[in-house]
């Protein structure tokens, strides 16, 4: 599912017996996304449930050979957080601190909207009537990103770019500009990433071995 949120409930889920018994009682999380950062870069996940313990989730490549993670959630929490197992493209985790569920849950309802940013920097060519130009993206989320050049542009310009899509093949992006800051610029993407492309364009670009895994 190639979306960043879903309104599931916030339910308790029963404890299972046996081997998948936990320490504490896990709740179905309405499905968010987050970022999981480590020694190898930002990675994109979606929270699937959580408890005052641990979180799992689901991601869309291998996972990074690290322990130890952070949890960035939109709204700018962050969760300290160890691996635990991994299944596929699933994963979990305990928190390093003791964490309030409610408090992490109602963070994740009351900004249901906020684009996930990573803190990606990589060069892209900008194509436009007056030529073509060298520029380096510094962030980017799903709708837009934040660039720097050394070429006036204007507000509500249109531009394109070439940058890698998500399997490494060239990829035109339309975006428009909506601020300036003297070289640094805001982007608006025409058409914008899915979470799933988006994720793995992020893999691509900081550890692309995992998307072989």
């Amino acid at each position: 599912m190639d979306t960043a949120t879903h309104t599931a409930r916030l339910k308790p889920t029963p404890d299972v017996p046996g081997a998948e018994q936990r320490a504490a009682p896990r709740f179905t999380l309405l499905i968010r996304a987050a970022k999981l950062v480590s020694t190898q870069g930002e990675f994109v996940c979606v929270i699937r449930d959580v408890s005052g313990t641990g979180v799992s989730v689901r991601l869309f490549h291998a996972l990074p050979g690290c322990k130890e993670y952070a949890l960035h959630m939109p709204a700018g929490a962050v969760y300290e957080i160890s691996r635990v197992w991994q299944r596929d493209n699933e994963a979990g985790f305990t928190f390093t601190q003791p964490v309030e569920v409610e408090r992490l849950v109602n963070e994740s309802s009351d900004y249901p909207k906020r684009g996930l940013r990573l803190g990606l920097c990589f060069p892209v060519t900008i194509n436009m009537l007056a030529g073509r130009f060298d520029a380096m993206v510094e962030n980017i989320s799903q709708q837009g990103a934040r660039l720097t050049c050394d070429r006036m542009l204007a507000i509500d310009q249109t531009l394109r770019l070439e940058m890698p899509d998500h399997g490494g093949k060239p990829r035109e992006v339309r975006a428009k500009v909506r601020w300036r800051r003297d070289s640094q610029y805001g982007l608006v993407f025409d058409d914008t990433f899915t979470l799933g492309d988006f994720a793995r364009l992020a893999a691509l670009l900081q550890a692309p071995a995992l998307l072989e895994a």
